[in-house]
């Protein structure tokens, strides 16, 4: 897969805790349709930065404001899809890989374009999303089982991930350039080593 300017990866821990599957699953069941509204919010908020700053400011100031903000949510999102158990409260580069090489010139309008511009992007990732679902479940039952699940449902659910990461950089207006159509499954960028069991 050719790189691409918004890189997420992140490392499995050797064992899964059991205890915390059934909150997560409760959370992932109770956000599933308002987390779809930070697609439609990204933006918004991206746009009233523009405005205040201009275009060059927000993208300088991009690595201590909206690029935190997106790691912080895929991390979020990532400890609710079981591919980690470390909570977001912590810092999230510790967990993951998440990292944006700004580029482009966005304006007010085009930012707020991009709301349109990801819909064929997230139509295909609600499709992916429903496989996923079905993936974190079973991960879910495995994990209480065995303390793991198999690293093919594990690579499709990072591979996921990976997609609404640079979608979401794509929406925020810190890349130019549209995300890949490609479930990018692959170990990509120094993913944090997963903390130790225990």
């Amino acid at each position: 897969m050719a790189s691409y300017a918004a890189t997420f990866d992140i490392a499995p821990p050797q064992k899964f805790d059991r205890v915390h599957i059934a909150i997560r699953i409760a959370i992932l069941i109770i956000l599933s349709i308002p987390a779809s509204a930070v697609y439609l919010g990204i933006p918004v908020v991206a746009a009233i930065q523009i405005s205040q700053r201009g275009a060059e400011r927000y993208l300088s100031e991009a690595s201590e404001n909206m690029t935190k903000w997106l790691r912080t949510l895929v991390a979020f999102f990532a400890y609710l899809s079981l591919l980690t158990d470390r909570f977001p409260t912590e810092e999230p580069k510790d967990t993951l890989h998440f990292d944006v090489a700004t580029s482009g010139s966005p304006t007010v309008g085009s930012t707020l374009m991009r709301i349109i511009l990801a819909i064929p992007s997230a139509i295909v990732l609600g499709l992916l999303g429903i496989v996923a679902g079905i993936l974190v479940l079973y991960a879910a039952i495995m994990i209480l089982i065995q303390e793991t699940y198999p690293q093919g449902v594990y690579d499709f659910l990072r591979g996921v991930m990976r997609w609404e990461a640079r979608l979401l950089a794509y929406v925020a207006s810190l890349v130019d350039e549209y995300p890949p159509f490609a479930l990018d499954t692959g170990s990509e960028g120094a993913a944090p080593a997963p903390p130790s069991a225990g």
